[in-house]
């Protein structure tokens, strides 16, 4: 079975200036960036609805929820689709009803999403069979304010500023509401704590593709001292198993593959050796790796790399032993296990030079990263 959590990092292509924004007239805010006021342009839809979105009965039950000072309207601004297919489905609009939230869940005022390959395959009905219900809102990785507690919830306070991943299962009954929208519903035990450090934008590029490096590790065994070869090392799952297997695992030897641009990147992060793929084969290299972890779909030449009893890590395309699948779960307590090393600056998250994409480009950001080629993360901040 294809994976669906891959990602690639190829050269990048210009811009799709051929897309057009869903958005008419347009109400200016403000942002920082750098430390700079930069006027942005968020706008009203055009899009008109017939019924807000809502979720089926059977994929959102009754809720429990403590009662809140915070002002949550009953309606928001998302984008969705209502049938599988390309960018073309996807819809902006205005008037989709806010998710109510079960005793065990918290309300997230959404500031910063993130796209990964899995939010793309999805909208093509890749996992139609194990999904949620149609409309969708898209979206897994969100970084944003709680401004609303279920019943049952203990860890986490309106006004905490959390990040995550809201599916726990990326292919198994994933959210009919994603983070693609104003306000998102997800479980305590998915979310955790923004690193006080990094920006709601960077936030958002972590949690799917870190769980997922981190999780790919510890299956392979990976453990200190032991060296490892990253496939795919600058795109947004590689460059953060680069910079763990190296500063949180402890590994001897980290090498990684990219395009002749990214080689600096990979070096940045934490590479004793960056390979150009375009320039040399990988498998051909001498000294073999305990483990090979494979992030675009290359595990034929992946277990010629690999040392005799060592593991490879295949994220898509074909697997041939020892190499192994898995597909992630969404787990906050990993995230909380891994934000010192996010505060301290030893893990970085990896945005996309593209972007942020602004909320009202998101067609334009499904786009670029079905091409395959960006670097690290895309981005979509800000969320109004």
């Amino acid at each position: 079975m294809e994976a669906l959590l891959s990602s690639t990092t190829l050269q990048l292509k210009p811009s799709f200036s051929s897309l057009h924004s869903p958005f008419s007239s347009c109400s200016s805010i403000l942002r920082l960036k750098g430390g700079k006021k930069v006027e942005n342009c968020i706008q009203r839809s055009q899009f008109s609805t017939v019924l807000p979105l809502r979720v089926s009965a059977s994929s959102q039950a009754a809720t429990t929820e403590t009662s809140t000072s915070t002002s949550v309207p009953s309606e928001m601004k998302s984008w969705s689709y209502t049938d599988y297919g390309s960018v073309d489905v996807l819809k902006f609009e205005s008037n989709v009803s806010v998710p109510d939230i079960k005793e065990d869940q918290v309300l997230i005022k959404v500031v910063a999403a993130a796209l990964n390959p899995v939010d793309f395959k999805r909208r093509l009905g890749k996992f139609k069979a194990t999904d949620s219900p149609l409309p969708t809102v898209p979206g897994y990785d969100v970084a944003g304010v709680v401004v609303k507690v279920g019943s049952q919830v203990k860890g986490l306070k309106e006004g905490d500023e959390v990040y995550g991943d809201i599916h726990e299962k990326a292919l198994d009954g994933p959210k009919q509401f994603g983070s693609l929208a104003e306000y998102t519903a997800v479980e305590e035990k998915l979310v955790a704590l923004k690193p006080k450090n990094l920006s709601f934008a960077e936030a958002a590029a972590l949690p799917l593709a870190i769980e997922t490096a981190y999780e790919g590790l510890e299956k392979a065994g990976f453990s200190a001292g032991k060296s490892i070869l990253v496939l795919g090392g600058a795109g947004g799952v590689g460059s953060l198993v680069i910079q763990l297997a190296k500063h949180v695992f402890g590994a001897s030897k980290v090498a990684a593959t990219s395009s002749t641009g990214k080689l600096d990147l990979l070096k940045s992060l934490g590479a004793d050796l960056a390979i150009d793929y375009t320039k040399e084969n990988f498998e051909d290299l001498p000294d073999k790796f305990d483990v090979v972890y494979d992030s675009v779909g290359q595990g034929e030449k992946a277990v010629k790399a690999v040392k005799e009893g060592g593991s490879v890590v295949v994220l898509t395309g074909a697997v041939t032993p020892p190499g192994f699948r898995f597909v992630v779960t969404s787990n906050g307590e990993m995230l909380k296990k891994l934000n010192p090393y996010l505060e301290s600056g030893k893990v970085k998250p990896v945005i996309d030079p593209r972007g942020p994409f602004p909320f009202d480009k998101v067609v334009e950001a499904f786009s670029y990263i079905e091409t395959g080629r960006a670097t690290g993360k895309v981005v979509i901040h800000p969320i109004p």
